[in-house]
């Protein structure tokens, strides 16, 4: 048996699957990401590449997979699940980059990374952000993270992921209209106006017969 299966342990069910100790994953995704950044840059693409960061200290002290994200992205992107003391902290380091910052992956109630408090952050820096989650589904992300190994059986008081309900109903309405709030432009009423009274003298033109 080869030393990776050796250092390995089997998880899954009834341990069907083996997956790699930690030191061989990092290995083999620093060697892949070299690769795929060689590759994305050899077809030089219109669209900007990216390889987010979301572990560890990697503003003091990167590790070389995280020094190869940073130095090679387009745009710096992050992940961020932590309360807004971090948040700010991260965005603030990774602003002195000196290229676009997008947080694409932010909210988990339970873990202190909420609308409430990191959205107001993250409009401060200007900073763009994908809330993980959006409909309570298949995936059952409204569990923590402990779910993978903890059995629910009722629906959490507090969900962790996820936005609606199936239905459309927002698992917290004063979440809601506080992401709208917060979305409204300042000159939003004059840009959302304009358009539907032209929109309205458009359609009462009568169109010329051939």
């Amino acid at each position: 048996m080869s030393p990776t299966i050796q250092t390995a342990r089997r998880n899954g069910r009834d341990g069907a699957r083996i997956e790699l100790t930690e030191n061989y994953k990092e290995k083999f995704a620093t060697q892949l990401l070299e690769k795929t950044f060689a590759w994305a840059h050899e077809v030089e693409p219109s669209q900007p590449v990216t390889s987010g960061v979301w572990l560890g200290d990697y503003l003091a002290h990167p590790t070389v997979l995280q020094k190869i994200q940073l130095e090679e992205s387009d745009v710096i992107s992050f992940h961020n699940y932590d309360g807004p003391d971090d948040l700010r902290k991260r965005i603030e380091g990774l602003k002195k980059l000196g290229r676009p910052v997008l947080c694409t992956e932010f909210m988990a109630r339970g873990n202190h990374s909420t609308f409430k408090d990191n959205l107001p952050v993250l409009k401060e820096f200007n900073v763009a952000a994908w809330s993980w989650g959006l409909v309570s589904g298949k995936s059952n992300t409204i569990y923590p993270w402990d779910s993978w190994k903890k059995h629910y059986t009722a629906e959490p008081a507090v969900w962790f992921h996820d936005v609606f309900r199936a239905d459309g109903t927002p698992f917290s309405t004063a979440e809601v209209q506080l992401i709208q709030n917060l979305s409204v432009r300042k000159d939003a009423s004059r840009s959302f106006a304009e358009p539907k009274r032209n929109a309205s003298r458009v359609s009462a033109t009568p169109v010329p017969q051939p």
